[in-house]
């Protein structure tokens, strides 16, 4: 598992962690079970605080995607496939607004999008 710390961005360290950590159990590189490294031996590998570790492995437990087993680590949930689809639903509404804002400002019609959309969709 690799996360990238990036100091110049305006997210707190716990924060990109929890989004990088949530995102691969999202996209299923971590699978259900699988232990996510030690608070310790994360928190040495991106030389942070141990503090800030914790608080992302925190904030993983209390939005479900991770248990911590006393004496045995944090481990990848038991995936639920709805919480997976909406948090799906949400990034694509996100990229959707973004367009939308995009395509308005460059004068493009819903017909335009759908047909450039439609393309797409066809070349994948």
């Amino acid at each position: 598992m690799q996360i990238v710390i990036r100091n110049s961005s305006n997210q707190p360290i716990y924060e990109q962690i929890y989004t990088q950590i949530k995102d691969l159990i999202l996209n299923g590189t971590l699978m259900e079970g699988e232990m996510l490294p030690s608070i310790r031996g994360l928190a040495k590998d991106l030389r942070i605080s141990v503090i800030t570790t914790k608080r992302a492995y925190d904030e993983l437990e209390r939005e479900g995607y991770v248990n911590t087993v006393g004496g045995k680590g944090c481990f990848v949930a038991g995936t639920n496939k709805e919480l997976i689809r909406e948090e799906n639903l949400k990034k694509i509404e996100s990229h959707m607004q973004a367009i939308c804002s995009l395509a308005k400002s460059c004068g493009i019609t819903n017909e335009e999008l759908l047909t450039m959309f439609q393309i797409l969709e066809v070349e994948e």
